[in-house]
């Protein structure tokens, strides 16, 4: 087919950017080309022609092509006003209000947003970063992707502080680097929200955590820590951990054999209030009541967590003071100023989805 060379190119432009290849390295030739994607002799020249084009390999006549330091010109670019943003979510939840307010903050300095989304996979992390920094923005704003695992990007970050590329992170950071970071006081704001219900007679709660983000992971430990510092029985707790990825029917059926047991749980920790919601629609669902007979908390202070039958007890995250900082940091590391990592610490609001279990 006339566009099988698309496929070709696609695979070896993966296998450069992601290391396969080393900087001057020399290419399989044609004839094994070919035979690796059972192409045409026409598909294989037309996609190294591309990757030529794209400055990715480089030809010696005579001896064939090789890798290009393809990622030289990523240099700090001062004409450039483009602000590269790149979450993990982009078009629900929390992120709208932060793209807004980061939009609000740098518009007036003349700057615009390029937006990427990840959705939590390293790989399309990279190859955002790549396409972002190939058009040489002014300056990024990154989301970490899986940010409880090691680092997978090492390489191009290393690159960007070597360059001296601005970059700052939002809601979570790899430890591995040194850019400034805007998170939240994950760990102590989950023990304050498990403080509460324990303080309101739970003693048996599910902890409910995406642990593939450090978001989670320190939520989790939040959890645990408040139980210990209670001197309460972690034997009479349970947590359910699970990935980004998963759907929400793998949690589900893990949440039902914690409420079919012998001792269920009387309050359900969610991770965020996105879980929350989902997890309150799946109660009623199954005729228990809230907080009656279960009470919920979540995390974040969503919008519509104040809308809720009955409304949500959750840690207000401050999305807007969270966009506007990274507006404004990322405009002062463009300018060469320093800027100072953040945390912020969500404030508890107390509504109608806990009950008091004291007599």
């Amino acid at each position: 087919m006339k566009r099988d060379y698309i496929a070709i190119v696609e695979t070896l432009k993966n296998e450069i950017t992601f290391g396969h290849y080393q900087v001057n390295q020399q290419l399989p030739t044609e004839s094994e080309l070919i035979n690796r994607f059972h192409s045409t002799r026409y598909a294989v020249r037309k996609a190294l022609t591309e990757l030529q084009n794209e400055h990715l390999i480089y030809k010696i006549q005579g001896s064939g092509m090789f890798i290009q330091d393809w990622n030289k010109k990523w240099q700090v670019n001062p004409k450039s006003k483009t602000i590269g943003l790149i979450c993990t979510h982009i078009a629900d939840y929390i992120f709208p209000k932060i793209i807004s307010q980061i939009d609000t903050v740098i518009d007036p300095k003349g700057y615009s947003l390029l937006i990427a989304n990840t959705h939590n996979y390293p790989k399309t992390e990279r190859s955002n970063l790549i396409k972002m920094l190939d058009l040489q923005v002014a300056g990024l704003i990154v989301e970490p992707s899986e940010s409880a695992k090691p680092c997978q990007n090492t390489d191009i970050y290393q690159r960007i502080a070597k360059s001296k590329i601005p970059l700052l992170f939002i809601n979570a950071e790899y430890p591995e680097f040194n850019f400034p970071a805007i998170t939240n006081s994950d760990r102590e704001s989950e023990e304050e929200l498990i403080n509460y219900l324990l303080h309101k007679g739970h003693k048996n709660i599910l902890g409910i955590f995406q642990t593939d983000d450090l978001q989670g992971v320190e939520r989790m430990k939040g959890f645990i820590q408040a139980y210990q510092n209670n001197d309460a029985n972690l034997a009479n707790s349970n947590l359910i951990m699970y990935s980004s990825h998963d759907s929400f029917s793998i949690i589900s059926k893990k949440i039902d054999d914690y409420l079919n047991s012998s001792q269920p749980p009387t309050a359900i920790a969610c991770y965020n209030d996105e879980l929350a919601l989902l997890v309150t629609d799946k109660l009623k669902k199954k005729n228990i009541r809230i907080p009656q007979d279960v009470s919920i908390v979540g995390f974040d202070n969503f919008d519509s967590a104040a809308y809720l039958n009955p409304s949500l007890t959750t840690m207000n995250y401050q999305r807007t003071s969270v966009g506007e900082e990274a507006g404004k940091g990322i405009l002062a590391l463009i300018d060469g100023k320093k800027f100072t990592s953040v945390v912020h610490h969500p404030q508890l609001k107390l509504r109608d989805s806990v009950i008091s279990l004291n007599k």
